[in-house]
């Protein structure tokens, strides 16, 4: 895939592509050549997972779950290699392991020629977001992120069919969620069952140069922000957590599932960012400091 150069004589090229690709949304599902969508990174993703497909620590309580599927390339027919898959929970207490050695219900595997993939993990369960908001709760959910040198990196969540919380979550009730709202299913010996297949979208890759132009610290008054690069993707991280993964989409803007950032390089070597939340700007700011 030819490469796209974001960056031109100290300026950014705006490159109108298309987020998400030719697709229709119908009042009930996608319709049209469409990638899997993508969701908020949440806070918790801890990068370094170790390669296992048993993620399933001793002692758990948790009720079991095989949680599979096929990683295919944008064509949505060819199965993807050398894929990383990861996947993060909670546990059954509705706790995430985020500084433990141990990486509890965190993972990762590699897909083959078949572009297949498969943990061992448990049934998902609701946890508070905020412990002093009685109208917090998140559904029961599983992070992912598939990541590839061919393909643009994914980062998504998929809910659970049934879920009392699905419809009052911001994230699983948006249209772009209906096709990874999934029902729990038994296999041949009585398992509880989890199937998941995706298709990546095409990559539109940055040069290094344009990401160091961009990636940094940024003050936005009272507020501040990083940028990180990882991969294809930005990942912006504020008070020590991560906000979002976004990636880029042309007219020198980068998008996530939730926030959306526009980049501008000012005369004097500096950047500034803009960070919107649908058609409201959540922060603006100079960059103070490069990586």
């Amino acid at each position: 895939m030819k490469r796209r150069d974001f960056i031109r004589t100290s300026s950014l090229i705006g490159l109108s592509v298309s987020a998400f690709g030719f697709t229709k949304w119908d009042g009930k599902k996608f319709i049209g050549s469409t990638p899997t969508t993508s969701d908020i990174l949440g806070p918790f993703y801890r990068p370094g997972a170790p390669l296992r497909s048993n993620i399933i620590p001793t002692g758990s309580k948790g009720i079991p779950l095989n949680f599979s599927g096929i990683i295919f390339k944008d064509d949505g027919k060819t199965p993807l290699k050398n894929a990383m898959v990861e996947i993060w929970q909670c546990d059954e207490k509705e706790i995430y392991d985020n500084t433990s050695d141990d990486y509890r219900f965190r993972g990762a595997v590699k897909t083959g020629k078949n572009g297949h993939y498969e943990f061992k993990t448990i049934v998902p369960v609701p946890y508070k977001a905020n412990p002093e908001k009685k109208d917090s709760w998140r559904p029961a959910h599983i992070h992912m992120r598939v990541s590839s040198d061919q393909q643009q990196d994914l980062i998504s969540q998929i809910y659970i069919q049934g879920d009392k919380y699905n419809a009052t979550d911001t994230y699983a009730s948006s249209p772009e969620a209906v096709n990874r709202i999934l029902n729990i299913t038994k296999n041949a010996v009585n398992e509880n069952e989890l199937r998941f297949d995706v298709v990546m979208d095409k990559s539109f890759p940055l040069s290094e140069e344009a990401f160091k132009k961009i990636a940094g610290f940024y003050s936005g008054g009272t507020n501040n922000v990083e940028f990180i690069k990882n991969d294809d993707l930005l990942y912006i991280k504020r008070n020590g957590q991560m906000l979002e993964a976004v990636k880029y989409i042309g007219n020198n803007t980068f998008k996530g599932a939730r926030l959306m950032v526009i980049f501008e390089l000012l005369p004097e070597g500096g950047a500034k960012m803009t960070i919107k939340n649908g058609e409201k700007i959540f922060l603006t700011g100079n960059r103070i400091m490069k990586y």
